[in-house]
């Protein structure tokens, strides 16, 4: 299975097509975006992605660990790693079994928020 890899590249040109934006302009959105997103997780902070996933940062405590071919015990530095649980969106979607699309109506009557003055 072998399918193309979606670089920085490709995602700036699809923001430039799709958003009328010039590449210039599409490669300083990609970044922004990816810089907040990158600057949130080394903050400790949740990325939560709606219809996408969440990425998180777990803090993993030292532990010892053993070298397979020697036997030998070797402790392994306290770490932060990275997380992505995807969203049941996009599960459904790789898997080709798409929800039905929930209502974005309002219940109830929709209520004005200006004020009828006499």
């Amino acid at each position: 299975m072998a399918g193309k890899t979606i670089t920085r590249a490709d995602l700036t040109e699809a923001v430039s097509n799709t958003g009328g934006l010039s590449r210039a302009e599409a490669a300083d959105l990609v970044e922004q975006v990816l810089g907040a997103m990158s600057e949130a997780l080394v903050t400790g902070e949740i990325v939560k992605l709606s219809g996408f996933g969440v990425f998180t940062v777990r803090h993993k405590t030292e532990r010892l660990g053993r070298n397979p071919k020697t036997g030998t015990v070797v402790p392994i530095e306290p770490r932060r790693s990275l997380t992505f649980s995807a969203s049941h969106l996009l599960k459904a979607r790789i898997n080709g079994t798409m929800p039905e699309p929930r209502s974005r109506r309002r219940k109830g009557p929709l209520v004005s928020a200006q004020v009828a003055t006499e």
